[in-house]
């Protein structure tokens, strides 16, 4: 039996599956309350968006885990989350349209996008051929630089922006009355929370907690070092008053989700073309993801089985768009946890769509979980997306770049564009908005850059590895 078939213990499953809901937890949960507060939304209405978000993250990672017939599931250790590739088109769609009315405009877009989806599958499929090792090394190793930006995010209190905010009275000091023309830059003052000493101080705890555990763990103690990293992290948080569980508290214990909570969705053909950009730009990423996830857990990736992956991006988005919430996508967070803890079985991601979906309808449980501080989170991101580049350096390893020195360039060019949107992130400022999706992922274009340069390079020759001749 291949390991990525294997069935564990119930007991392992719950403990290893929780680990991974922790974490892709954040993530899951920021789009629901992005969109709430864009739509306007009342507290009520943003609490059935994350536990709707919350139920089908869990129905979505067990049809992509455990499969549904032939046509859906990729059946490999994946977790399905909210895309953050729709944010921009959907916090368009709020502002212009608030409340139930543009949440019933950007479900109708959602329904429509994830069925085009299905169909196009097979076709995305197809382009298997195009991903040799010199474009999948690459791919994978930008995923984990770019999830690194996450973790470290997670670590400091959020992302760079929340660094610092305008100086309000020295901006008024600063403008000269006589012309209302301001002296010199805008005046900003540090956010004390951010990159806050005691606070890193957790995140450092967190990540030594993990390499110990790594080092003298044994077995199953040494798989849940993440979770146990994470576990030591909050009790830290909990002791210096950081974490506290008034949320909980608060909380309902049972909450049923209802589908078209808003309503009949609206389908505007306008809006449904902008979201199928977006679900390509998910596509192109989820082909990476698979490939990334084949090469850790070594089963060998079939056209069938990312048709049927591709297919699951679809389904899941529609019933996203029926119960309340947005598209999916397999989560890239999750395939650096398959490489720390060495765990391929496809099952551990059942149990953990399992539990998603019990924390769906149990508000209480899912606050509990919500109520781990980021820079807890922060110092397992480190680990487990550092693995991800990790993955990705080691296929490029097995890329003959002696006597296929064209090689150098398709990973250099490639691994230069997907670093632009990480050092520009307004650099498609003075392009046009529809565009915007798809440029701003530095996955897809080091997808598309290296599948061009590949062609370009190396069309009607032989995979450039170390195991073919040179030609």
């Amino acid at each position: 039996m291949h390991p990525v078939d294997e069935r564990l213990p119930p007991a392992r499953l719950a403990a290893l599956g929780l680990q991974h809901v922790l974490v892709m937890y954040a993530g899951a949960v920021a789009v629901p309350l992005i969109i709430g507060r864009a739509l306007q939304l009342p507290p009520e209405q943003v609490a059935l968006l994350i536990s709707a978000d919350l139920f089908c993250c869990g129905i979505a990672t067990v049809i992509q885990s455990l499969g549904l017939t032939r046509w859906f599931g990729i059946q490999l250790p994946v977790m399905m989350g909210v895309t953050f590739a729709a944010v921009g088109p959907m916090v368009a769609i709020a502002q212009s349209h608030p409340g139930p009315a543009g949440a019933r405009l950007i479900f109708g877009s959602i329904i429509g996008a994830g069925l085009v989806a299905m169909l196009m599958a097979p076709v995305v499929g197809r382009l298997r051929r195009f991903f040799p090792p010199v474009v999948t090394g690459t791919i994978i190793a930008v995923i984990g630089i770019s999830l690194m930006r996450v973790g470290v995010g997670w670590a400091m209190g959020g992302p760079p922006n929340l660094a610092q905010s305008l100086d309000v009275p020295r901006l008024m000091q600063n403008i000269d009355p006589a012309t209302l023309t301001l002296r010199g830059p805008l005046p900003q003052t540090n956010n004390p929370a951010y990159a806050a000493l005691d606070n890193l101080g957790i995140a450092v705890f967190v990540l030594t907690a993990i390499l110990l555990i790594s080092k003298y763990g044994r077995g199953f103690v040494a798989n849940l070092a993440v979770l146990l990293g994470i576990a030591a992290g909050s009790l830290v948080a909990v002791a210096t008053g950081k974490m506290t569980f008034e949320k909980v508290a608060n909380a309902a214990w049972i909450d049923i989700v209802t589908p078209l909570a808003f309503g009949w969705p609206v389908f505007e053909p306008l809006l449904i073309l902008t979201m199928v950009l977006v679900m390509v730009v998910v596509m192109i990423e989820s082909t990476g993801m698979f490939l990334a996830l084949a090469e850790i857990t070594g089963r060998p990736l079939s056209q069938t089985q990312l048709t049927a992956g591709l297919r699951t991006d679809g389904l899941g988005t529609v019933i996203g768009g029926l119960f309340n919430t947005f598209p999916y996508t397999s989560f890239s967070q999750n395939v650096g946890l398959v490489s720390v803890t060495g765990v391929r079985s496809r099952y551990v991601c059942v149990a953990a769509g399992l539990i998603l979906v019990v924390l769906g309808l149990l508000p209480k449980m899912a606050a509990l979980v919500e109520s781990v501080p980021q820079f807890v989170l922060g110092g397992a991101g480190l680990v487990m997306f550092g693995m991800v580049a990790t993955t990705g350096i080691r296929i490029l390893a097995k890329v003959d770049f002696e006597t296929h020195r064209e090689n150098l360039y398709i990973v250099a060019v490639s691994l230069g564009a997907g670093l632009i949107p990480l050092a520009a992130p307004r650099w498609t400022q003075h392009l046009p908005l529809g565009l915007h999706p798809l440029l701003d992922s530095g996955i897809l274009l080091t997808t598309l850059v290296a599948v061009a340069l590949n062609l370009f390079f190396n069309a009607g020759t032989k995979a450039p590895d170390r195991t073919s001749p040179p030609n």
